[in-house]
């Protein structure tokens, strides 16, 4: 009840018209610095050092490299995350903000909730788009928890829309900023790190179908295994 109390109160002083403009005016992207309450930002901050040994490392030669925790390790290492993502006050608030029925990726997608690891010199992802294998939109949501770094997220806003010059633009995730998007729209990268920094963000996936062919499910799976949270994470479950 106090994650849903602390947020409802967040999103209760929000003005939800014009950040509804501003999420369509930019293609259906939208950032909110000092989002997360700063009770919440501490208690998640407070279980990252136990959390380390759930990291799961890896190196994509000209596209990524980084540490990521699935969905899985937070179920059983820290279910306040899992607590969070489930949270109605944020649904509600995703819902109105999105103009969708946003609903939760299916127990089986280890990239439901998750945490990104940039703590290595070099540590960065390159242009991408967060592509949808359900039959729906999917929505992600960026919330920095850690950003003691040089690191950058970059994106190119219109990149989709041909009449439209695209816009490149960056930002820093600073701890309780929010991201808002949509996975398909957005092209974007995070820029390597530099030396003795660190960066952790939080990421939240939504999605308006739940279902998803047999074939995207196995590319998906491969994707998320090679990527972010290896073979045993993906395919035990």
């Amino acid at each position: 009840m106090k994650l849903q109390t602390e947020i409802y109160q967040t999103i209760a002083a929000v003005d939800y018209q014009k950040l509804k403009a501003e999420f369509q005016a930019q293609n259906e992207f939208l950032v909110l610095e000092n989002f997360l309450p700063n009770s919440i930002l501490n208690e998640f901050l407070s279980l990252l050092p136990s959390l380390e040994p759930a990291i799961n490392r890896n190196y994509i030669p000209n596209h990524k490299k980084g540490g990521s925790i699935s969905r899985y390790s937070l179920d059983k290492l820290a279910p306040i995350f899992g607590e969070f993502y489930q949270l109605n006050a944020l649904f509600n608030f995703f819902n109105e903000i999105t103009g969708e029925k946003l609903l939760p990726c299916p127990d089986r997608d280890p990239h439901t909730y998750a945490l990104y690891y940039y703590t290595e010199p070099g540590d960065h992802i390159q242009y991408h788009y967060d592509t949808s294998y359900y039959r729906g939109k999917r929505y992600t949501v960026l919330l920095g928890l850690v950003d003691r770094s040089s690191s950058k997220l970059e994106y190119q806003l219109y990149k989709d829309i041909p009449e439209r010059e695209t816009q490149m633009r960056s930002l820093s995730l600073t701890p309780g900023t929010l991201v808002l998007f949509n996975g398909d729209k957005l092209y974007h990268r995070v820029t390597p790190l530099g030396e003795n920094e660190q960066r952790i963000v939080l990421t939240l996936e939504y999605v308006t179908d739940s279902r998803m062919g047999m074939l995207k499910r196995f590319v998906s799976n491969m994707k998320d295994a090679i990527a972010y949270f290896g073979f045993r994470q993906v395919f035990r479950h």
